[in-house]
C-alpha cells in the first residue's frame, strides 16, 4: 500500500486513511506494542481527532498501557516519551504535507523506526493480524513542563523575533517558549487552523516564507522563524526579510556547537559541499547520511553527534536527543546574539552554484530499476550510493534519489562554475533510462531557467 513510506505512514485523510484502514493499521501497531506503555499525541489537522481516537481505542484493546498526551507539536511528543517512560509512541500528523494529508510517526523502541518496521506493519495489516488484551488509558499534560525544561536548555536573549507558526501545531507553544527565554516575540499566523489558510505548512521553500520576511521588515525584527505543521522543522529569514538556505543554517548551527568542543556533525546527502567543508574548518568531523528523518536520527544516535541537520529543516540536538524546530530557532538566536546580524553571517559563508530540487514522478515499479541503471551507467565515475546515486567530483556533484514520502525522484546539482554545473547535469541526465530521461531533462531545463 502507498500509505507505508520509508520513515512513517502517511496518506490522504479522507480517501486513504478511512476509519477501516486506520483501524487495521492501529491493530497492527498494537501487535508490536502489546503490553507496553505507549504515548499517543496528535497535531491540529482537521482529521487528527478522528484518527487519534481510533488509534487509542485499538491500542487499549490490544493490551497497551496508553498515555494520551493531547494535541501538541511533535518535539513535545518526543519530550512526553522521555518523561512518561513510554516504550513506544504514535504521533498523529502529516508533518509538512498539505492539509488534506495525515498519518502516523512511530516510535517502537530506543532506535528510530526502520523501513523494516514499516514493512512489517504493512504485512500485518495485509494479513489482518491483531491481538487482544486488557489495556488502560490515562492522560498526561506536558505543555508547561516542556516549555520550562526546553527554555532551561537555551540561553536567555533580548532579540526581536517574528514567530510564523503557519497556523500549525506550535501556534500556542512557540511564542510562549521564546518569551520564556526573554525574547520580544511578534506573532504571525499563531492561531491553530488545520486547514493552513495562510501558507503551506512546509518552511523549506522560500516562497512559503515571503509573508514572514515581509513581517520581519515591517517590525524591524532581528530574525524570522517559520515552522512546519507539527513543529519539528524550521525555516529562517534574516533581518532583511531574505529567506536563508538551510545549508547555511546548518553551517551556523554546527559552528555554534564546535565553538565549545570538537565532535561529530551529521548532514544529509542533499546538502551543499560547503557544509562538510565548513564543519571541517570549524574543527568538526562531518558525516554524511541518507536524507530522511529516521535515517538522520539513527546516524545522530549511533555516532554520538553534537548536532545533525537536513536541508529539509530537521535539526537534532545533543541536549535533547531528538529534533525540535523550536529549539533550532533558539540556538540560532543564541548564535546571532553573539556574532552579529544574520545577513552578514550568511553572506560570509562561501557558496557555489547550487540548484533547487527538480522533482519528477515515477511509477512504483520503476524506482529501483531506474536508480540501478543510473549507477551502472556512471560506474566509470566516483559515485556515492548512500542515498540514490550521487555523482561526485572535486568541483561539484549531482544526484538523483527517491523521496521517502512521495513517488518522485528529486535531483540537485552543485558546481564551482556554471559551465561545470551544466556538464555534471548532462552526465547524469544521459545516464538515465529512456523511460524517464525526457521528463528529467525538462525539469532540469526549468531548474536552469529559474537560476
Amino acid at each position: 500500500m502507498s500509505l507505508f513510506k520509508a520513515c512513517d505512514i502517511r496518506g490522504l485523510a479522507d480517501t486513504e486513511l478511512t476509519n477501516e484502514v486506520v483501524t487495521s493499521i492501529a491493530k497492527a501497531i498494537g501487535v508490536k506494542l502489546t503490553g507496553k506503555k505507549v504515548a499517543v499525541g496528535g497535531d491540529f489537522r482537521v482529521s487528527t481527532a478522528r484518527l487519534k481516537e481510533i488509534v487509542i481505542n485499538e491500542l487499549v484493546a490490544s493490551g497497551s498501557e496508553v498515555i494520551d498526551v493531547g494535541n501538541i507539536a511533535t518535539p513535545m511528543f518526543y519530550y512526553a516519551l522521555e518523561v512518561s517512560g513510554a516504550e513506544g509512541g504514535i504521533m498523529v500528523t502529516a508533518s509538512h504535507n498539505p492539509p488534506e494529508y495525515n498519518g502516523f510517526k512511530l516510535v517502537l523502541g530506543n532506535m528510530p523506526v526502520s523501513e523494516e518496521d514499516i514493512h512489517e506493519i504493512a504485512e500485518l495489516v495485509e494479513q489482518n493480524v491483531h491481538v487482544e488484551g486488557k489495556g488502560s488509558l490515562k492522560k498526561l499534560d506536558v505543555i508547561a513542563d516542556y516549555i520550562q525544561q526546553t527554555a532551561g536548555k537555551a540561553k536567555k536573549g533580548k532579540l526581536k523575533v517574528v514567530i510564523d507558526a503557519g497556523n500549525g501545531a506550535v501556534s500556542d507553544f512557540a511564542p510562549a517558549l521564546y518569551r520564556a527565554c526573554g525574547y520580544e516575540v511578534v506573532e504571525l499566523f499563531c492561531e491553530t487552523d488545520g486547514t493552513f489558510p495562510n501558507r503551506p505548512p512546509n518552511p523549506a521553500y522560500p516562497q512559503n516564507l515571503k509573508k514572514l520576511g515581509d513581517k520581519v521588515k515591517e517590525v524591524g525584527a532581528d530574525i524570522g522563524i517559520g515552522f512546519d505543521g507539527d513543529g519539528d522543522r524550521a525555516g529562517f529569514v534574516d533581518e532583511n526579510g531574505r529567506a536563508v538556505d538551510n545549508d547555511d543554517i546548518l553551517v551556523l548551527l554546527s559552528r555554534n556547537y564546535l565553538e565549545a568542543e570538537p565532535g561529530n556533525i551529521i548532514y544529509d546527502a542533499k546538502c551543499s559541499m560547503v557544509v562538510p567543508q565548513q564543519i571541517t574548518e570549524a574543527g568538526g568531523r562531518p558525516i554524511m547520511t541518507r536524507a530522511g528523518h529516521t535515517f538522520c536520527k539513527r546516524k545522530f544516535i549511533s555516532e554520538k553527534a553534537l548536532f545533525a541537520g537536513e536541508i529539509s529543516g530537521h535539526f537534532f540536538f545533543c541536549e535533547l536527543g531528538y529534533d525540535d524546530g523550536m529549539f533550532a530557532g533558539l540556538k540560532m538566536c543564541e548564535y546571532i546574539a553573539r556574532h552579529g546580524k544574520l545577513s552578514a553571517l550568511i553572506d560570509a559563508i562561501p557558496n557555489y552554484i547550487l540548484t533547487t530540487e527538480a522533482r519528477v514522478k515515477y511509477l512504483p515499479n520503476d524506482k529501483e530499476a531506474v536508480l540501478a541503471k543510473v549507477a551502472e551507467n556512471l560506474s566509470a565515475y566516483k559515485t556515492n550510493l548512500i542515498d540514490g546515486v550521487r555523482l561526485e567530483f572535486a568541483d561539484g556533484w549531482g544526484m538523483i534519489r527517491s523521496s521517502v514520502t512521495e513517488p518522485i525522484f528529486t535531483l540537485r546539482f552543485e558546481a564551482k562554475t556554471q559551465e561545470r554545473l551544466r556538464e555534471i547535469q548532462t552526465l547524469l541526465v544521459n545516464a538515465l533510462p529512456e523511460i524517464i530521461k525526457d521528463d528529467v531533462a525538462k525539469e532540469v531545463a526549468k531548474m536552469n531557467g529559474a537560476m
